[in-house]
């Protein structure tokens, strides 16, 4: 980029910065704070005790899981692409895939300025069809609703998932073969032999990218990469 374009660029993520900070923080505000006004409104506030003990069996899942998340995906989708993300959930199931592929697509590298724009476009387009589809899936739940509650469908439904970061990972793992097998087989035979580990995905990022990085760094210095 020219010094004209640099000077734009770093104008746009600091107004990005700027905006996403306030409206995360306005979320922030408003998930927290309207459960404590129907509370007091309607007489329903729990106690401290029991208030204390609720918070402290979710945040010792979901503190990790959001130390992980932020480590993991904010460097892959961009300061405009991670607010928006962040802000309107679905990161592992649609915002997330949905970025990598439209990266792909265009054929744009990882941490660049045209990274960034690809990202923060294809996760506000993925935030609005989310929003489009949860409104006609609410209209035409009534009539649905045997369709996809049949047995026939439920196993679909509950791969839906795994079906797509294995056909968005395979891609990784086939650029570095040497690095990815290793972690892949350990995770593998521990959600095997360990099924419980499988709802821990997000945990297990922690000791399977530290090893990826690890194997990475070895390679890297005996020069076989």
């Amino acid at each position: 980029m020219n010094d004209k374009q640099q000077e734009f660029y770093d104008n746009y993520i600091r107004q990005i910065h700027r905006l996403g900070r306030f409206t995360l923080i306005v979320s922030v505000i408003l998930l927290i704070g309207v459960p404590f006004v129907f509370g007091f409104l309607f007489n329903a506030m729990p106690s401290g005790k029991g208030f204390l003990a609720g918070i402290a069996k979710v945040a010792a899942i979901y503190v990790p899981v959001s130390i992980v998340e932020f480590l993991v995906y904010v460097p892959m989708l961009g300061a405009g692409g991670s607010y928006l993300a962040f802000l309107t959930g679905n990161l592992t199931n649609l915002k997330i895939p949905c970025a990598i592929n439209s990266r792909d697509i265009v054929k744009v590298r990882d941490n660049t300025p045209e990274s960034e724009i690809v990202s923060t476009l294809s996760i506000a387009t993925s935030a609005l069809v989310t929003m489009a589809v949860l409104f006609a899936g609410v209209m035409l739940m009534a009539p649905l609703q045997p369709v996809l509650q049949s047995p026939v469908l439920a196993p679909a439904f509950d791969t839906v998932v795994p079906a797509l970061f294995g056909a968005l990972g395979l891609k990784y793992f086939l650029k570095s073969p040497k690095i990815a097998v290793i972690p892949l087989l350990l995770m593998t035979l521990l959600c095997v032999f360990v099924p419980v580990a499988i709802s821990q995905t997000s945990i297990l990022l922690i000791p399977a990218g530290g090893l990826a990085l690890l194997i990475g760094f070895v390679l890297f210095k005996k020069e076989k990469l």
